[in-house]
């Protein structure tokens, strides 16, 4: 890493840290009233930035989990409403998951969280700084470097 993408990595870790720590308690506990782990909650977020229903084996691989672990992790979402479980149409033995409405309801809360905080965030940021954050931002958006990352993330 160079210095500046040193010091921007540090800076970027920062920020996101601080931003996201406002919203962290209101969103655990909307996770906690749903009784879910941590493991379980991640399978819910993988699940939200999925384009469709997703196979077991693939949410293990995404989580770093054994296909055992994920699929009892899976099981108990199913049981309680938060996960749909069905059929490959294409191959009977391949189990594909989805969320259920309740599973959306959770997740939508917890991006809604986040949505707050950066919300109140902006609202405090002296506009001489706002334009200027949004001035440089907007080109790293609509460039390349992101859409890499993102598609790295999931291969």
């Amino acid at each position: 890493m160079t210095t500046t993408s040193s010091e921007l990595f540090e800076t970027l870790e920062t920020f996101v840290q601080k931003i996201f720590s406002l919203a962290s308690a209101d969103a655990a506990d909307l996770l906690v009233e749903s009784d879910l782990s941590f493991s379980q909650a991640r399978t819910l977020f993988v699940l939200g930035h999925a384009d469709g229903p997703t196979p077991i084996n693939e949410i293990a691989k995404r989580l770093g989990l054994s296909v055992a672990t994920a699929g009892r992790n899976i099981d108990h979402m199913v049981k309680v409403g938060i996960l749909d479980r069905h059929e490959s149409p294409d191959d009977r033995r391949v189990k594909l998951v989805s969320l259920s409405k309740r599973g959306w309801e959770i997740v939508d809360q917890q991006f809604e969280q986040k949505r707050r905080a950066v919300r109140a965030f902006t609202e405090r940021v002296p506009e001489d700084q706002a334009v200027a954050l949004t001035e440089a931002l907007r080109p790293i958006l609509a460039g390349e470097s992101l859409r890499i990352c993102m598609k790295e993330a999931h291969d």
